[in-house]
Formats: C-alpha cells, sequence, structure tokens
C-alpha cells in the first residue's frame, strides 16, 4: 500500500533512486470528481504510478450533467506539458477531453516528440457539446491525435456514431469493424466497450481489425454510472505505462473497471461514480489478511469472464 525509498540528501545525486513509473494524462477537471482528472489520477495512483496531470478545461456541472465548459487556451496546456516532461521522463500517455481543436493540436506537437511513447486517446460521450464544435472536435481527433494513439478507448455507440457514421446494415459494427475503421486514422489497436450482447451481457473487446485480442463480459449493473470509460482507459495507461504487456495490461484493467464499479457509489443526486479506491477500503478492513487487492488482482470481478488470445502478445 505504501512504498519508501531512501532519498539521497543532494537532489541532484537522484538518478538512482528507484521510483514509480510516469504517466502523463491530459484532461478536463471534473469538479463533481465522476470523470476528468479526477478519474485519471485515482486509477493511475491505484496502478502504483506517478501522475503528471495537464488541465485542458474546466466543466461546470454536476453528477447529472455538464452545463458549459472553460477552455484553457492551447499556450498553457504546451507548457504545462513540457515543463512537466522535461524534468520527468513518462512511460504512457493519456489523453481525455482536450477542450477545442487548438489544444488537441498542442497534444499532438507534444506527442510527436515522443514516438515509441504508449498513448490511449479516450473518445467521452460529448453529447452536451453544440453540434458544429462537436464536430470540428471530431474531425481534430481524427486528423491531429488518431495519428499518434497507440489504444484508442471509447464506448461502442459513440465509436460507431464517430467513426462509421454511414453503417448501413441492420446490424451493428462489431468490435473488429470499429477497429478497421479506427486504424484507418492511426490507431492499431482499440477497446470497445459497452457492447450488449444477445443475452443482455455488457461486452468489452480489444480489438485490431484482423482479431479480438481480449475480451470481458459484464453482467448488467442496476445503476447508470459516469466516469467508467475515464476510469477504464487511465486504468490502461497506467499498466502500460508500469511496462505490462497490452493484453495482459487490459486485462487487468478490465477487472479493475468491474470491482470499481461493484463498489460505486452515488455522491449526488444524478449518477453513480465508480470508487476507485475499492482496494483501500478492503485493506483497512482485512489488515494484514492476504495479499494486496490492488489493480492486479486480476481473479476478483463482479461475474467478469476475461478471455486472451494466445496468439497475440501485442506491446
Amino acid at each position: 500500500m505504501t512504498h519508501s525509498s531512501e532519498l539521497p540528501s543532494d537532489p541532484e545525486s537522484s538518478d538512482d533512486v528507484q521510483g514509480l513509473p510516469c504517466v502523463m494524462t491530459f484532461n478536463a477537471n471534473d469538479p463533481s470528481g465522476a470523470s476528468g482528472l479526477a478519474a485519471d489520477v485515482a486509477a493511475m495512483v491505484s496502478a502504483s504510478c506517478h501522475v503528471l496531470p495537464v488541465l485542458t478545461a474546466v466543466l461546470i456541472g454536476d453528477t447529472r450533467r455538464v452545463q458549459h465548459h472553460v477552455v484553457i487556451d492551447e499556450e498553457t496546456v504546451e507548457e504545462q506539458a513540457r515543463c512537466a516532461l522535461e524534468d520527468m521522463a513518462v512511460q504512457a500517455f493519456k489523453v481525455g477531453y482536450a477542450g477545442n481543436p487548438e489544444n488537441l493540436g498542442a497534444i499532438a506537437r507534444v506527442l510527436s516528440d515522443y514516438d515509441g511513447v504508449p498513448v490511449i486517446a479516450y473518445m467521452p460521450d460529448l453529447s452536451w457539446c453544440e453540434e458544429s464544435a462537436l464536430e470540428d472536435y471530431l474531425d481534430a481527433c481524427a486528423g491531429l491525435l488518431l495519428p499518434h494513439t497507440t489504444v484508442l478507448v471509447g464506448n461502442h455507440s459513440t465509436l460507431c456514431r464517430w467513426l462509421l457514421p454511414d453503417w448501413d446494415e441492420e446490424r451493428a459494427p462489431n468490435a473488429r469493424e470499429v477497429a478497421r475503421a479506427a486504424s484507418q486514422l492511426g490507431p492499431p489497436y482499440t477497446l470497445v466497450t459497452g457492447l450488449i450482447a444477445p443475452d443482455q451481457f455488457i461486452e468489452n473487446h480489444l480489438a485490431t481489425p484482423e482479431t479480438v485480442l481480449a475480451s470481458a463480459r459484464y453482467e448488467r449493473f442496476e445503476a447508470s454510472f459516469s466516469g467508467a470509460g475515464e476510469t477504464l482507459s487511465a486504468a490502461l495507461c497506467a499498466l502500460l505505462g508500469a511496462e505490462s504487456e497490452l493484453v495482459d495490461a487490459c486485462a487487468e484493467a478490465m477487472t479493475y473497471l468491474d470491482r470499481s464499479l461493484g463498489a460505486g457509489f452515488r455522491p449526488g443526486m444524478g449518477r453513480a461514480v465508480p470508487d476507485r479506491l475499492f482496494w483501500a477500503h478492503e485493506s483497512e478492513d482485512q489488515a494484514g489478511a492476504g495479499p494486496d487487492p490492488r489493480i492486479s488482482d486480476a481473479d476478483a470481478g463482479h461475474d467478469l469472464l476475461t478471455t486472451l488470445s494466445s496468439d497475440a502478445t501485442p506491446h
């Protein structure tokens, strides 16, 4: 639960100190704590990472809805990131809501200088945005962010509306078809969440255009949650930053999400929020009893079945 190391007395001699892996997230602040930077920090800390949070916008809203937002200017966004990156090496990036196309351009400029570092891009539900602004934002995501993205994460319906707007078949696109559309813009992997199975279970699939690499199957929760996708994408980013293989990291992140939802609560009058620190409460109740139940506990979950492809071990 805690990490201790003896720090040198001279800060300039700290090269030999073994610390936590660093991950950077670009995201908005959500004052309800349901999504945005608050969700990212809690999930990434659960994976024992040091988080470098870069503020892109301020959301004005609560657990029911976003009313409006204030965007941070692109120079400030880029300066936040570059100042931290000149001081610390990062092992992975996450990009959530950037605020506007200009900020996406600033983030893309930063990412272009760190080729080889994995990038997780999460596309939230932005139905609260004005239609013209949303269209410009999605176009900028496609042209500026996705070419740098390793894994695109998003809800099935959100990704389909964005990436497959002309889909005209009676059946919904499957995960591989969504991944194929995404790959044409850059990301080699897509984590598609919230697919409704015929038996009314919910499924998540990590896919490429050719195959499904990992899957999770959930029993439906009665509550409607805010921040689930943020939690999953942040956990995946942190686990990749800790040098887990992609398929293993995805399986662990999906288990962590499931347990966070299982321990979720409703802090206000709107939607429920995942308890991303469920492991801390368990540790208090089970002090000295058994292993650390944090993000790497892949055996527990709420009716979760995870399958891994035996012929795919991508990095």
